[in-house]
């Protein structure tokens, strides 16, 4: 049998790394399985074991906090005032000449098109009657994104300056972008108060790492060349890197402009849930609160439409675009100053528009009629994938069947069997000369009978040091398992299980169908350009709204989470499987034919493989997105540390808040790290 690679001499072999760690997962959970029983706490993290952390990370902060409060409320203070002045200004620019001047703005940017998307947009804004509440939103996004691209530009060029502060840049990026969202409100309301205030800041700070990763990216790839002129030109180094390597950068630092704009949107619109101001967000919390769906789907694509406008033209800002005739952004801008002059006194109150009241109570109502008819089926759709699918993978087979969903009882006997055929199994692929494979099904086939939720604390130390050790050594692995410690020591270990499980099964669904898109989209450019536009769709729209549809017909419940976080994340999975499988290079393909392999055999053994690193950076994505949608479905019934941190919010516990969300962004990145490392290993494997 031949179990690896690696030659250990006399015709014998060793294990290859993979089925090493492999075998060692396995060991480690029979272990756990046998001596659970008797040993309870190794199955159980014992509550004796665990440190007051939440209690001590809540005195901390509110001590530390404490003492820069009223530094925090004068700065509070000071930022209300442009706020207000912003808020005001937009509250009494009439209408017409709002849309106008950004309809203008759309020409002078990206021509006809772009105008129309502009005039249209807004258009339907005002027809939706959110009018005002739109104007508030877009004041609060008035003063935050200045704020954010200062910070990010300011973070970008140190990091660029100082190299010896790019690495600890980086990590701290990371670790910004991997806390949730609700986790940024929790210590800002207690230091900053109640008020729109807060969304402002928190926005500010969301917004400002991809600003800064892009400025910084951007700033690198400058031309050794332009970059030895400036310096031989004899400026100062202000001079070189104001007038020459920003300028240089300038595309890159326009796409970080453009992310920054979207981020700050979406996280405006999440800072509602603390807020209760008038806005657009709170609109869509207050109307999904009484299940008016109608008004809730409306108020959610008056959010999609400013997302669509502020992406499609800040983006446009950031490519080559030809270059449109000035006139007609004047004659454009004199209409619209015409039109409010000449109706001035006659303009109907924005806030009094309802041309698409009726469309919403029609949606009531055939929402309410389509319930009735075929809420069985809905009931049906919804318990089979929680009794058959999401259950037994929760809390293992040996709790999930029973016998009023499955029609027959589990019983230890049964799992034996399972057990038993599994090892079979693994045996057979041993046999075979796949070891780790077999190895591989017996952990599966342990956690599904076992549970995410009830695996042994060991179990998951010991699988997630190992494939730290595979993706990237023995210091990777190092750090991931004394990072799950800290979760473990914090007592959020429970929560933590339940938020993998969750992410996890989403991560999986994703994995599936949209790598089978992808796989459509890469063979066929027809479906391609049908899927072009929706991913760009979901892509702009932010988090909250993905809530809507799945309330609509699935309710509240665990169910309706699933299925937004597969919305919000199964995008990049798309796109980068049919990117890598469409960039293959041509001499591979052409050897393939030549060679006389068919479609399905090219697809196989040429494209899968070397789109492979591109695939797990997709994957890589839809984890980081699944993670960040989950905290956000919070609101809609889930639990685990996403639910944790939501609570926290509610009763402005900065400890719980601070301690899940910390937990849930080591999560995030021990994922984050492992993905990285394989696709890293297999650019080196493919010679990249």
């Amino acid at each position: 049998m031949s179990m690896g690679t690696q030659g250990a001499g006399a015709g014998l072999t060793r294990p290859a790394p993979a089925t090493r760690a492999a075998l060692l997962v396995l060991l480690v959970g029979a272990a756990c399985l046998l001596l659970g029983p008797r040993l309870p706490w190794l199955v159980e993290w014992p509550a004796g074991w665990t440190v007051p952390a939440t209690d001590w990370v809540g005195a901390a902060l509110e001590w530390l906090l404490g003492g820069i409060k009223p530094v925090a409320r004068g700065f509070s203070e000071m930022l209300r005032y442009p706020m207000d002045w912003a808020d005001a200004a937009l509250a009494v620019t009439p209408w017409p000449l709002v849309i106008g001047l950004v309809t203008a703005l759309g020409w002078a940017i990206g021509g006809a098109p772009m105008a129309a998307l502009g005039a249209v947009g807004l258009g339907f804004v005002l027809a939706s009657g959110y009018w005002v509440q739109s104007m508030n939103t877009l004041a609060l996004v008035a003063v935050s994104v200045p704020l954010a691209l200062v910070l990010g530009m300011g973070i970008g060029i140190l990091a660029n300056e100082v190299p010896r502060l790019r690495g600890p840049v980086q990590v701290l990026l990371d670790v910004m972008q991997t806390v949730p969202t609700f986790a940024y409100l929790t210590p800002l309301l207690l230091l900053f108060g109640f008020g729109p205030v807060v969304g402002l800041i928190a926005s500010a700070i969301y917004a400002a790492p991809p600003m800064a990763r892009n400025v910084l990216l951007g700033l690198e790839r400058v031309d050794s060349q332009i970059k030895e002129a400036a310096i031989m030109s004899g400026g100062s180094r202000l001079q070189q890197l104001f007038q020459v390597e920003i300028p240089s950068a300038g595309t890159q630092i326009m796409v970080g402009v453009n992310q920054c704009l979207m981020a700050a949107l979406s996280m405006v619109i999440i800072a509602a849930v603390i807020g209760g101001f008038d806005d657009i967000g709170w609109e869509v919390l207050l109307t999904m609160r009484k299940a008016q769906f109608g008004q809730s789907l409306l108020a959610g694509l008056v959010i999609v439409a400013f997302a669509v406008i502020i992406d499609r033209m800040s983006a446009a800002l950031a490519s080559e675009r030809n270059r449109q005739d000035q006139r007609v952004t004047a004659g454009l801008v004199l209409l619209a100053v015409a039109v409010t002059a000449l109706f001035w006194r006659s303009l109907p109150d924005p806030a009094g528009f309802t041309l698409l009241a009726p469309v919403a109570e029609a949606v009531d109502r055939g929402l309410g009629a389509f319930t009735a008819a075929n809420g069985a089926t809905l009931d049906a759709i919804k318990n089979g994938a929680m009794f058959y699918g999401l259950l037994p993978l929760r809390i293992g087979l040996d709790d999930a069947v029973l016998e009023f969903t499955w029609g027959f009882q589990w019983t230890p006997a049964m799992s034996l069997a399972l057990y038993a055929l599994a090892a079979a199994g693994g045996l057979v692929l041993a046999f075979a000369g796949r070891a780790t494979a077999g190895a591989l099904l017996v952990i599966a086939v342990g956690i599904l009978e076992t549970g995410v939720a009830n695996l042994a604390w060991p179990f998951v130390l010991t699988g997630a040091a190992a494939l730290a050790w595979l993706a990237q050594g023995r210091k990777l692995a190092l750090i991931v398992t004394l990072l799950l410690l800290t979760i473990l020591l914090s007592g959020l270990f429970p929560r933590a299980l339940l938020s993998l499980y969750l992410s996890g099964a989403a991560v999986f669904a994703c994995a599936l169908f949209g790598g089978a898109i992808g796989l459509v989209c890469a063979v066929s450019p027809l479906a391609w350009r049908m899927m072009r536009p929706i991913c760009d769709m979901l892509q702009t729209i932010p988090l909250f709204v993905f809530l809507i549809p799945v309330l609509m017909f699935f309710q509240i419940g665990e169910f309706s989470a699933f299925l937004a976080i597969c919305a919000y994340a199964i995008v990049p999975m798309i796109r980068y499987t049919r990117h890598g499988l469409v960039s293959t290079p041509t001499e591979m393909l052409e050897a393939a034919t030549a060679s006389g392999a068919t479609a399905w055999q090219t697809m196989r053994d040429v494209r899968a493989p070397y789109a492979a690193p591109t695939i797990l950076l997709g994957l890589n994505q839809t984890i980081l997105y699944a993670f960040a949608m989950l905290v956000i479905a919070a609101l809609i019934g889930t639990t685990g540390l996403g639910q944790s941190i939501y609570l926290a919010l509610g009763q402005a516990d900065v400890g719980l808040g601070i301690s899940a969300g910390a937990a849930m962004a080591i999560l995030a990145l021990i994922a984050d790290r492992l993905v990285q490392g394989f696709a890293e290993e297999r650019r080196r494997a493919l010679g990249l």
